[in-house]
């Protein structure tokens, strides 16, 4: 390899460890978060097992007691959908219900809540924006950490 080769080929090592590495290693993962999204992925378990596909993105965030936060949804006709949601707080009940884009509830009656996880169903019959409407009810802690999740068949 001649020296102009080599210098080169090392400058441009140095530059992308220096552009790569910096986020690698100060890369930080808020643990509450993954903790909230594995509670809404145990949420989702039952459902994984009749057949609904879990998407791999999800939202994440925190709330204080009686604090609401909608996400909007692409939906399609012909799908069906839930939303699963969870926290890690122990004693705090949470809620999400799924609205079309008149504002009207569109979730499928066997939607549910039970204490630090909630889940909304439904089989849209048009396809289109739909928001979620995530929210916690009450909890022990000031802010409270959520995940919602969602699978689809």
């Amino acid at each position: 390899m001649n020296p102009f080769a080599k210098v080169l080929l090392c400058t441009t090592s140095l530059l992308a460890a220096i552009v790569v590495l910096p986020s690698a290693i100060f890369a930080w993962v808020d643990p509450t978060t993954v903790y909230a999204r594995a509670f809404a992925l145990l949420a989702a378990e039952p459902y994984v097992k009749k057949g609904f596909h879990v998407r791999e993105d999800y939202w994440a965030g925190d709330l204080a007691s009686g604090e609401r936060k909608a996400v909007r949804q692409q939906l399609f006709k012909g799908n069906e959908y839930w939303f699963w949601l969870g926290t890690e707080v122990d004693h705090a009940k949470v809620s999400v219900h799924i609205y079309n884009s008149d504002g009207e509830l569109a979730e499928q009656p066997d939607s549910w809540a039970k204490g630090h996880f909630a889940a909304a169903h439904i089989i849209p019959k048009t396809t289109g924006s739909y928001f979620i409407i995530v929210s916690v009810v009450e909890s022990p802690a000031a802010r409270t950490h959520w995940a919602l999740a969602y699978g689809f068949r």
